[in-house]
């Protein structure tokens, strides 16, 4: 069955969601996207992401031209059209049509598209044995030309990261930042475990402040692990007892080798097992 694709204020079918070639951000990568998780029918941590659209589009000085309420509807809409029990949300807004020139006075009609479709997560195996990973000599943006913070449409810096992990034969791959401290994977967020502590970068990492990263730090904190956001470097990484990502996509999922070191037992850690659990407990129970 056709997808339903919200464009221009209303539900369109696939076949007819188009937007302008002069759109900025397929000529620029001009604009903001968010990728949402949907439990049982219900978006997840819905306020959070939009909060977030808002403020990426608020930093690139990019007016969306329907209020966060609205956007709320449009996603509701969508995921209710496409009748998505357990799938996912991408959430774009693009700058508008506009000149071939990179001045924004000269584009219009900021786009806002909901896409509403099932998610091809990683297999079973992965979350049961744990995946392995190797750092990509493509380090993060630097803060100062660009901020992780700011979820734009341009994302070459993490596909070209992505290849690099690819190549490697790796589903992912771990980016460091321009002072060499680890930041983050290319789609997911990063955590170690040593003795019993759990670790992650801060946003002064030069990170994107991830959806389920502070909802995995919070269910840490109310399972009385003690979490900290600091500086990270790759021995820290090597010498950890555990390590997970987290991600919308990934949920929670072990790491148990980088760069061909093992991780701990090279297995999955009994931390890293019980916040997945507890992790999909929270999402499958409706929240």
């Amino acid at each position: 069955m056709a997808l339903k694709i919200y464009l221009g204020g209303k539900l369109v079918d696939e076949a007819d969601a188009k937007i302008s070639v002069f759109d900025h951000g397929l000529l620029y990568g001009d604009g903001v996207f968010e990728g949402i998780r949907v439990y049982g029918g219900k978006v997840f941590l819905h306020r959070q992401h939009i909060d977030r659209l808002f403020e990426s589009a608020k930093a690139i000085r990019l007016v969306i031209p329907m209020t966060p309420e609205q956007v709320i509807d449009a996603v509701e809409q969508t995921v209710k059209a496409n009748n998505i029990g357990d799938g996912y949300v991408r959430l774009v807004v693009t700058r508008g049509a506009g000149s071939l020139g990179l001045d924004i006075r000269r584009t219009s009609n900021p786009q806002v598209i909901v896409i509403a479709d099932t998610i091809s997560l990683y297999p079973p195996e992965t979350y049961t044995k744990g995946m392995n990973l190797v750092t990509a000599s493509t380090i993060r943006n630097h803060p100062g030309a660009l901020s992780a913070r700011i979820k734009s449409l341009n994302y070459l810096n993490n596909i070209l990261a992505r290849i690099e992990g690819t190549d490697a034969g790796m589903v992912e791959a771990l980016m460091l930042n321009h002072k060499g401290e680890v930041a983050e994977c290319t789609g997911d967020n990063i955590f170690l475990v040593k003795n019993g502590v759990v670790r992650t970068p801060g946003p002064d990492a030069g990170i994107l402040e991830g959806i389920t990263r502070n909802a995995v730090m919070q269910l840490a904190t109310e399972a009385g692990y003690r979490v900290e956001e600091c500086s990270l470097t790759r021995h820290d990484l090597y010498v950890s007892d555990e390590m997970f990502l987290t991600g919308t996509a990934a949920e929670v999922v072990a790491v148990v080798s980088l760069d061909g070191r093992t991780i701990g037992s090279g297995e999955p850690g009994p931390i890293t097992r019980d916040l997945l659990a507890r992790f999909q407990a929270l999402t499958r129970s409706g929240a």
